[in-house]
C-alpha cells in the first residue's frame, strides 16, 4: 500500500533570535522526501529585543512562573509575526498544506529538571490557518529521561540515506549543524548493513560569537567571521579558557545559558571576535574528537550546515584543530541540501513523523530511556 506524502512548512527560530526559517517539504515521514520552498523571515527590531530581553530575564524555572504576564505578551507578538510569514509563504507556493511543525523559539531549557521552553501559540496558529499544527517536540522526550536535545538526527539520517545514493560517499561520516550549539550527527553502517547513528550537543556554535557582538556594537553577529578576522588571538586567555573548561561528559544537552564571554572582556572588539570564535573551534574539534573515540568512528568527512559555516574565521579554526589531511570537509550544500534551511526542513519531517507516531527520539540521540515519538498535535479549528 502506497503511503500518502504529506505537504508540511517546518518552522525554525534559533537561539540568535534574529528572524525565523520556514521550509515547505513533501515527505510520507519515512524515506520520501522533497524539499519545495524555503525562506528566512526576518524579526522587526522591536520583536527581536523583546526576544533577547526576555530570555535574559529567565535564569531558573522560578522566573517561568513569575514573568508569566511578559511571557504570554511576547508569545503573542511572535506567534502573529509566524502567522503573517505563513500567509507569505502560502501566498508564494500554490501547495494545499496538511501540516505545520512549529518548533517556536526556545528561551528556557534544564533538561536536569524536565523543563524546555519554548514560547509561541500553536492553538492560535492552528486556529487562524485551520491546519494541523505540531509543537512541544521536546516534552516527551523530556517525560522520558532525554535531553530534549537534539531532535534532527532522524532528519540527519534521512539526509544521508540521500547523500549516499547520489553521491557514493562512504559511511562513517558526521554532519555537524552549527546554529547557536553544535550538534553532531555519527553516521555509521553496522554489522548488519543498517545504520546506526548517534548525535550530541559538543560545545558552543554561534552563541559566544553573538552575544559578544550584540553586546559591543549595534550588530547580530559576525558576517563571514570579518571581525575575527582583523582581530588578533589572545593566545594567554585563550589557553586559560581551554584549561579552565572541559566537558565531562556528552549526554547532556546544552542551553546558550552553559556559556559566557566573561573571559575576554578586557579585550579590543576584534580581538575578543577572534578569540572567542578561536575557543569555539576548539570545543567543536574536541567534542568531535572524543565522541568519535567514544563510539569508534573513524570518519571519512565532515559535512557542515548551520549558521556557523558561513564563518570563515571558524571553519579555517576548525579545519587546523582538526589537523587530519585524510577527512574531508564538506558543506552540505554540496550535496544539493541548502545548509541553511535544514533545521527548518526537519521539523516539517518530525511534524509528519510526530502525526503518524513515528519516532522521533532515540536512546542513542537524546539519551531518553526507549525510542519514542513526541510533539502536541493541535487541531483548533
Amino acid at each position: 500500500m502506497k503511503k500518502k506524502i504529506f505537504t508540511s512548512i517546518g518552522l525554525m527560530s534559533g537561539t540568535s533570535m534574529d528572524g525565523v526559517d520556514l521550509s515547505v517539504i513533501k515527505s510520507d515521514g519515512n524515506d520520501q522526501f522533497s524539499s519545495i520552498y524555503d525562506a528566512y523571515k526576518e524579526f522587526d527590531d522591536g520583536l527581536y529585543k523583546q526576544l533577547i530581553i526576555l530570555r535574559d530575564k529567565i535564569n531558573n524555572s522560578a522566573d517561568l512562573k513569575t514573568r508569566s504576564k511578559e511571557i504570554n505578551d511576547v508569545e503573542k507578538k511572535f506567534t502573529l509575526f509566524i502567522s503573517h510569514s505563513i500567509n507569505e509563504v502560502i501566498r508564494d507556493i500554490n501547495e494545499d498544506i496538511d501540516l505545520i511543525g512549529f518548533h517556536g523559539q526556545t528561551v528556557y531549557h534544564d533538561p536536569k529538571i524536565q523543563i524546555s521552553k519554548q514560547i509561541g501559540d500553536g492553538k492560535l496558529l492552528s486556529s487562524l490557518f485551520k491546519k494541523i499544527v505540531i509543537n512541544n517536540f521536546r516534552q516527551n522526550d523530556l517525560r522520558h529521561g532525554g535531553q530534549g536535545a537534539p531532535l534532527t538526527p532522524i532528519f540527519h539520517n534521512l539526509i544521508s540515506k540521500i547523500i549516499q545514493k547520489n553521491f557514493k560517499i562512504k559511511l562513517p561520516f558526521i554532519i555537524i549543524n552549527i546554529g547557536g550549539i553544535t550538534n553532531i550527527t555519527q553516521i555509521k553502517e553496522s554489522s548488519n548493513n543498517s545504520i546506526n547513528f548517534f548525535a550530541y550537543d559538543i560545545g558552543p556554535g554561534n552563541c559566544l560569537i553573538d552575544n559578544w557582538v550584540r553586546n559591543n556594537k549595534e550588530l547580530k553577529f559576525d558576517k563571514d567571521g570579518n571581525y575575527a578576522n582583523i582581530g588578533n588571538v589572545d593566545d594567554l586567555i585563550l589557553n586559560q579558557a581551554i584549561d579552565n573548561f572541559e566537558f565531562k561528559s556528552y549526554e547532556k544537552s546544552l542551553d546558550v545559558k552553559d556559556f559566557d564571554t566573561s573571559f575576554v572582556k578586557g579585550l579590543s572588539f576584534e580581538d575578543g571576535c577572534a578569540t572567542l570564535t578561536k575557543f569555539t573551534a576548539y570545543l567543536i574539534v574536541d567534542g568531535l574528537k572524543k565522541t568519535n573515540k567514544k563510539n569508534n568512528i573513524n570518519p571519512h568527512q565532515y559535512i557542515f550546515c548551520g549558521g556557523g559555516r558561513k564563518n570563515k574565521f571558524l571553519m579555517q579554526s576548525i579545519e587546523n584543530y582538526l589537523g587530519n589531511k585524510n577527512i574531508i570537509i564538506k558543506d552540505i550544500d554540496d550535496y544539493n541540501f541548502d545548509g541553511n534551511f535544514i533545521e527548518s526542513q526537519a521539523f516539517a519531517y518530525l511534524a509528519i513523523r510526530s502525526y503518524l507516531k513515528l519516532p522521533i527520539s532515540f536512546p542513542s540521540t537524546t539519551r531518553c530511556k526507549k525510542i519514542i515519538s513526541g510533539g502536541d498535535i493541535l487541531q483548533n479549528f
